[in-house]
């Protein structure tokens, strides 16, 4: 090659240097990520399908320029340190952690891998980061606001059904937002008038155990604590609110669609098509601890009418026309 030909070279490379391309288009290159995540492997998942599609729009396709290391613990928390020193062995280039189980264990295994959070309920108090705006350290991504809706969730509640007066509060211990949960619950009872009662829970039989204290107890209603376990026993904590007649409400519109009566929270799946966006800017070099944590800028009303008419409940029409969506 002349001098001429050699110089042309290097100003075409200057220039694709500039052109703001992505580095998911390198050529040859091949990024790793981990997914770490308490729940049951599903890869066909509206969850898992969201991350994945939110990567592919940005230039990042599985089995040609992207590995992704799924772990899924199954539902049991003490698999979770294992899955994520296994992720750390591998050497990824970033873990996508969902929920604070997997991000706590994903933080404990590595101070160096930048950990982007899919959803949280409450990252500062969980010690994941030190301020929304700067988070500092290793990670960063999304809080889904888990902690801070409970006085709303009663309100929609009372709303519903305004005859309760004794409304249960099913928590897990092991999540790090049951206490702001159930606090938050609490002082919106307290202009109401309306009795608290609180339950925990963090086994299926420990669920059994608190509906038949809560029965016991007189509650006549439910709200159940954004958990990535009570997600995963959805369907078991519906079918005994009904068992029992109790108007549910929850933060997971998936729990709806097990049965559960109403639901109030962000879509999910934004979350994690967000998430690749985090993804992306942090294989283009961003640092985790200079990007920002989101929270979601809107929450969505989910009610079940089927549920509705299995309590003998008749929601007013009010509510009804408030709902983003109603399930027949």
């Amino acid at each position: 090659m002349n001098r001429r030909d050699t110089l042309l070279a290097l100003v075409a490379l200057a220039a694709a240097a500039g052109s703001g391309a992505p580095l998911a288009q390198q050529p040859g290159k091949i990024w790793h990520v981990g997914y770490l995540s308490l729940s049951s492997i599903s890869l066909s998942s509206p969850d898992t399908q969201a991350f994945l599609k939110g990567m592919r729009e940005l230039g990042y396709v599985e089995g040609e320029n992207l590995v992704i290391e799924w772990r899924f613990a199954d539902g049991k928390f003490e698999r979770l340190p294992g899955l994520a020193a296994e992720l750390v062995q591998l050497r990824v280039d970033v873990i996508v952690a969902v929920a604070s189980a997997a991000i706590g264990a994903a933080q404990k295994a590595t101070t160096t891998i930048p950990i982007v959070m899919a959803t949280t309920g409450d990252p500062v108090g969980s010690g994941f980061v030190r301020s929304l705006a700067r988070p500092g350290g290793n990670i960063t991504g999304l809080s889904n606001m888990g902690g801070d809706t409970g006085a709303k969730l009663l309100d929609l509640l009372l709303s519903a059904a305004p005859k309760v007066s004794r409304v249960a509060v099913l928590v897990n211990p092991a999540s790090p937002t049951y206490r702001a949960i159930s606090e938050s619950v609490q002082a919106g009872a307290q202009k109401p008038g309306v009795k608290t009662l609180l339950a925990k829970a963090s086994t299926p039989q420990e669920i059994e155990n608190a509906f038949s204290m809560l029965v016991g107890e007189n509650a006549d209603a439910l709200i159940v604590g954004s958990a990535p376990f009570f997600n995963l026993q959805r369907q078991q904590i519906a079918e005994l609110a009904i068992k029992h007649r109790l108007p549910s409400m929850f933060g997971i519109r998936s729990s709806v669609e097990a049965g559960g009566l109403m639901s109030y929270g962000q879509q999910r799946t934004d979350n994690y098509l967000r998430a690749a966006t985090y993804v992306d800017k942090i294989l283009k070099g961003a640092k985790p601890g200079d990007l920002p944590v989101e929270q979601p800028t809107k929450l969505e009303l989910v009610i079940n009418l089927k549920t509705a008419k299995a309590l003998g409940l008749t929601i007013p029409q009010s509510l009804l026309l408030r709902a983003d969506e109603v399930i027949q």
